[in-house]
């Protein structure tokens, strides 16, 4: 008797199974089952769908035009398409997206956006999909047969970025490659949609780790000064780049990538002064055209901000939510009770499978423009609560750091230098020093904590044609602190003072012998000037700092 319910159970269960499946087979060809059914199954993959896309147009001088909708589901991507330079026009893109669960029978989706003079042609054109024109030369292809979908299909997402040379670091969106036909006044880096289909893809960030060779090498990127656009080039030597005028961020980027390509390094950190905010109406696209070469390499990074980031439409805190997320960034906004955007450090674990931290970063917003001018002209300096923090994390992490087999060191990244940059000590430094540094007026003693601590090294930018390494000496008068600059990279910033040639810095970690050695590349030059190592050092041997190496 239990076998034989047991058996019709069975069978029962089958028949059901195939039910459903054959139903759900027919409907997806026949649309069999009822709206109100259709109501309850789900659409598509959970979160936003695209239902609509467009591009509304205003003007100052039209007391009744408005670049806004009344309805709830437009939602608008605040960037004027003109960037504020089409007065009195203006123009916004628009992005109509619903949940999941909030679709109605009369919504189609969207499963294609595309910009041009007319709709590309359709190898299998849908019954139920048709182009719709947009303004600008916008096409959406849309489908009322949404039951029909997969997730990989339907638009999730609508963007906008600027210039030529855009590119889009995230997982699965797409740059289209002809940009809205706006009517362009005078100079203007033209907008670009990038289009995301199917589910958000979240990227778990990377965990670096020492080498299996006991090695580990960081590349300092210092003040890139990225545009919106190409930008334009600043005291290049030579001014030209392949051939031609001197195209400011192609001839940046194409400098980090070589020296990504032939140095390898394992982490890149950006010490500032990414965006270059006169040049930049757009951040987001600056933010994206570094994030994406440093995704296509596969390789971690992390940034703090220096004065010029936030000069443009994007604020720190703005600025700092795009790049944390991204592919490969190790980026973060850090404690929100403590001044500054962009305190937090980093943990560099042992070789093979260790969870003990070999390396700690200290990575510090040292902000931007002196907030007493008049008692302490130029820059900012870091404040006491930063300083509090960075030593009560210190002493904590310490004790952690004890379960490491080998000598653990510290290091930090700021951008502005500190007052001690300017060698009280009358130390020997090694590299160029050709500009004054602007250091703050005003010392909050930040260079004494790090000493406390036992941090080795503290590397910056902001000064663009200095790159040495200073040593700093610590209440007894023996050097206990590495003080260098990275070496300004962007063609977008200053260069100047005697034809200097852009480079960037290399830290270079053996934690079989607890050393540190530190060089430079250069951007131009012969090709033995090409694969120098500019200035090469050791600065600390054994866990110690060390002078005359």
């Amino acid at each position: 008797m239990t076998r034989r319910i047991v058996r019709t159970g069975l069978q029962l269960g089958f028949l059901v199974f195939v039910a459903f499946f054959l139903v759900l087979f027919l409907d997806n060809r026949y649309r069999v089952l009822p709206n109100a059914i259709h109501n309850h199954l789900p659409a598509h993959h959970p979160g936003f769908v695209v239902i609509d896309v467009n591009i509304i147009s205003c003007s100052a001088l039209n007391p009744f035009s408005k670049c806004a909708t009344n309805d709830e589901y437009w939602h608008k991507i605040d960037k004027d398409l003109y960037l504020g330079r089409g007065f009195p026009s203006k123009a916004y893109l628009h992005v109509r997206r619903k949940k999941e669960e909030d679709l109605e029978t009369t919504d189609d989706l969207v499963f294609d956006v595309h910009v041009g003079q007319t709709p590309p042609p359709d190898d299998k054109p849908g019954k139920n999909e048709k182009w719709e024109s947009r303004s600008m030369g916008l096409w959406i292809k849309r489908s009322s047969k949404r039951h029909l979908s997969d997730s990989t299909r339907a638009v999730t997402g609508v963007d906008v970025l600027f210039g030529p040379d855009a590119a889009d670091p995230r997982s699965n969106w797409e740059i289209q490659e002809k940009y809205l036909a706006i009517d362009a006044r005078g100079e203007h880096p033209e907008p670009r949609l990038t289009v995301r289909k199917g589910p958000s893809i979240k990227v778990n960030p990377p965990v670096p780790r020492i080498r299996k060779d006991g090695k580990f090498k960081i590349l300092q990127a210092s003040d890139l000064h990225l545009a919106t656009g190409y930008g334009k080039c600043r005291d290049a030597v030579p001014d030209e780049y392949e051939g031609g005028p001197c195209r400011a961020d192609p001839r940046t980027l194409a400098f980090v990538e070589r020296i990504l390509v032939e140095e390898k390094p394992d982490l890149i950190i950006l010490s500032g002064d990414q965006v270059n905010g006169d040049t930049s109406p757009d951040a987001q696209s600056g933010i994206y055209k570094y994030s994406a070469l440093f995704a296509k390499h596969q390789i971690p990074y992390a940034g703090i901000f220096g004065n010029h980031d936030d000069e443009s439409n994007l604020n720190r805190a703005q600025s700092m939510a795009i790049m944390d997320g991204l592919p490969y960034s190790l980026s973060t906004a850090g404690p929100s009770d403590i001044e500054g955007v962009g305190n937090y450090y980093i943990e560099i674990l042992g070789r093979g499978s260790t969870h003990a931290s070999a390396l700690t970063i200290y990575m510090l917003d040292t902000h931007s423009y002196s907030p007493e001018e008049k008692k302490y002209h130029g820059y900012d300096w870091l404040k006491q609560s930063q300083i509090e923090w960075f030593k009560t994390t210190s002493q904590h992490l310490k004790r952690k750091h004890k379960d490491y087999t080998h000598i653990h060191m510290d290091l930090a990244f700021i951008h502005i230098p500190l007052p001690e940059y300017r060698n009280p000590d009358g130390n020997q430094w090694i590299g160029n020093w050709s500009e004054a540094s602007t250091a703050p007026a005003y010392n909050s003693n930040f260079k004494d904590a790090l000493v406390e601590e036992n941090v080795l090294l503290v590397s910056c930018g902001h000064d663009h044609v200095n790159d040495y390494c200073l040593p700093a000496n610590d209440k007894d008068g023996k050097a206990a602190l590495w003080m260098c600059y990275g070496g300004g990279a962007g063609f977008g910033g200053y260069g100047g003072y005697g034809g200097y040639i852009r480079r960037m810095r290399l830290f270079e970690f053996d934690m079989n012998e607890a050393r540190i050695r530190t060089w430079k590349r250069l951007e131009w030059g012969s090709a033995d000037d090409l694969e120098k190592r500019i200035d090469e050092q050791i600065i600390v041997d054994g866990g110690k700092v060390i002078t005359g190496m």
